[in-house]
């Protein structure tokens, strides 16, 4: 019988050790997940000065035409 409750103990510890384990992790990724938001909020890439100009010179062509 002595065997028996040990043998319990044994496996609510590791229950209650498995289920605590993954609500730590389950914190951890939300919170990794919250801190990671601002760096991928409105991203935009400047355009290049010879994207700018290749632009200009369209325009011109175009209006010349």
């Amino acid at each position: 019988m002595e065997t028996f409750i040990g043998f319990a103990a044994l496996v609510m510890t590791t229950i209650f050790a498995l289920f605590g384990a993954l609500a730590l992790q389950a914190l951890l990724l939300r919170a990794a997940v919250a801190l990671m938001q601002p760096a991928t909020a409105a991203r935009r890439i400047p355009a290049s000065p010879m994207v700018r100009g290749t632009q200009l010179v369209t325009h011109a062509y175009v209006k010349t035409r």
